[in-house]
């Protein structure tokens, strides 16, 4: 029988929480523990996982200090799983947990990671679905991994997919994308969405926006992680063209006794371009001093731990 992991964040969720449960309850055809990650909320929610942690040793929570966003959950999550396979499940009972089902069929095919697609999304178009599917769009199409759906957080991911995932921002979304830019078998497959019921959306245009710059982040990451002077050294290397060119011409301009300095912007972009390209060239080399500091092994966190319940050593 499978084991799997299943992560839920929590934020302000407290009726939903308990009939979230019952729904996994029933579901018997692998074995699982659900970590909740009660990521600072104001409602009851920490008490309500509290007792239900009491009741099921299956169920085991981890207590932020304060809010830290979903992917901050997500990652404390991840790092207190002990099963070999990871599915991060929202709390507020739009997705179906039986569909997990489902995800764990797929992936037997032979699959590292197989995402959830909201085919028949139930939720306000002007306002969640087209900004989706044009933040969708560009995902598929800057990281060459064509998913219909990034942000459904129905996933399913063999654990050592994660381990080397560190999540930032809002980039638990391109999880998928750095999975297959590291070797992995990327599918999909159509899940049910449910209206939301209780509480109120944590999602809208301005979550859709931080995505997008997210998305600017992992395509340099992609491209020049391990090598940011090819980037701002290439930016550099125009930008000084750029300016030599403008200078040639403003020379030969002023020799050719066609135009005078203060007669045209050329001497001004020559300094500007010059400047810019050596301040690009500069930004490269910091860049690859933080990346070399950053490959050396610093362990931290972007989260603080309150309290945890069923699990053993504090990550």
């Amino acid at each position: 029988m499978e084991k799997v992991s299943i992560i839920i964040p929590v934020f302000n969720e407290e009726d939903n929480l308990e009939l979230l449960l019952a729904k996994l309850q029933v579901l018997t055809d692998f074995e699982w523990e659900a970590i909740f990650v009660n990521d600072g909320s104001k409602d009851q929610s920490a008490e309500i996982l509290d007792e239900l942690a009491i009741k099921d040793k299956r169920v085991k929570v981890i207590h932020f200090l304060r809010n830290y966003g979903q992917t901050a959950a997500m990652a404390a999550g991840f790092a207190h799983t002990q099963y070999d396979i990871v599915v991060p499940l929202d709390a507020d009972l739009q997705n179906d947990p039986a569909d997990i089902v489902h995800l764990l069929a797929k992936m037997a095919k032979g699959y590292d990671v197989v995402s959830g697609w909201r085919k028949d999304r139930q939720d306000a178009t002007w306002t969640r679905v087209w900004p989706s599917n044009l933040a969708n769009s560009l995902i598929s199409y800057i990281t060459g991994v064509k998913l219909h759906d990034y942000g459904c957080t129905l996933k399913a991911y063999k654990k050592e997919i994660l381990q080397e995932v560190k999540l930032y921002g809002e980039m638990h979304r391109f999880i998928p994308a750095y999975a297959a830019w590291h070797g992995a078998k990327v599918t999909e497959i159509e899940v049910k969405h449910h209206p939301r019921i209780h509480g109120q959306t944590k999602y809208g245009l301005g979550k859709t926006f931080r995505v997008i710059l997210d998305l600017l982040v992992v395509k340099f990451l992609m491209d020049y992680s391990t090598r940011p002077m090819h980037f701002f050294g290439l930016a550099g290397f125009y930008s000084l063209l750029v300016s030599f060119i403008a200078g040639f011409l403003a020379v030969y301009l002023r020799v050719a006794g066609l135009r005078h300095f203060s007669a045209t912007p050329l001497p001004l972009l020559t300094a500007i371009f010059f400047l810019l390209g050596i301040q690009f060239i500069l930004m490269g080399i910091i860049a690859e001093i933080l990346m070399r500091n950053s490959y050396e092994g610093q362990n931290k966190t972007t989260y603080k731990i309150k309290s945890k319940i069923n699990l053993d050593d504090l990550k």
